[in-house]
């Protein structure tokens, strides 16, 4: 009888676990809207590697949300497979983000490097490519910066140092000739470089929270998935 009761338990917990599981694959979800939205233009002038980050964000989100219903379905039909395929999935899911998590502190200094190279790029291509040419200019006015490092990378292109000129989005006054001999009174002086890890930075530690958080109740619900696995093939009642 206190087996039974402890299963039922069990059961009561992997149902409870599961819905925490549901609520943090929507919480992915958002995030990865977010960061794509905010970072669109930053995004379209960055490298595909870094262009892919929220993306893979928004797809574990999706795949903890589908995971989390089949734990339900599992629990609740008392299937063993079911529960055991929830568990290897789940426990699937975290060792990828723990490899995830090791490879970004890794490779955590390549990140400037290639923001810079797609900065770069995108202001040769400035005014010949119509898509990166809306996608800087966005980005310039969005995070209030100009240039890559600041406003005077704009003079290492040829067609803005003989007339020494900076783009129109990086103007920080309204006047027909702002972007004429720049200066820090007249064009944004930081670069964009700055702006997009200063925006990153002030961001990570909420991404960071909820991988943790994430990481700790799927630690608990493999545990509690086996409890019940270990009820359902002894053959205990549990409803």
């Amino acid at each position: 009888m206190a087996v039974e009761g402890g299963m039922k338990c069990v059961k009561f917990l992997v149902f409870v676990f599961n819905f925490i599981f549901w609520v943090c694959g929507v919480t992915l979800v958002a995030i990865g809207i977010y960061a794509q939205v905010a970072l669109d233009k930053a995004l379209v002038v960055s490298a595909a590697s870094a262009a892919g980050t929220p993306v893979a964000i928004l797809v574990l989100g999706i795949i903890i949300f589908f995971i989390s219903f089949f734990g339900c379905c599992g629990a609740w039909k008392e299937s063993y497979c079911m529960v055991t395929t929830f568990a290897v999935l789940l426990s699937i899911i975290f060792l990828v983000e723990v490899a995830a998590a090791i490879a970004g502190y890794i490779f955590k200094d390549k990140v400037h490097s290639v923001l810079e190279h797609g900065l770069r790029d995108a202001m040769e291509k400035y005014g010949e490519d119509k898509a990166l040419t809306e996608a800087v200019d966005e980005l310039q006015r969005d995070f209030s910066c100009c240039g890559a490092n600041n406003y005077t990378d704009w003079s290492d292109i040829e067609r803005f140092r003989v007339n020494n000129t900076v783009p129109r989005s990086c103007c920080r006054v309204n006047s027909t000739s702002c972007n004429v001999r720049p200066s820090p009174a007249t064009v944004y002086e930081n670069g964009c470089l700055q702006s997009i890890e200063a925006w990153m930075k002030k961001n990570i530690v909420i991404v960071a929270a909820v991988a943790l958080g994430i990481a700790f109740f799927e630690i608990l619900g493999i545990a509690f998935a086996c409890c019940l696995m270990k009820g359902i093939r002894s053959g205990y009642e549990v409803m």
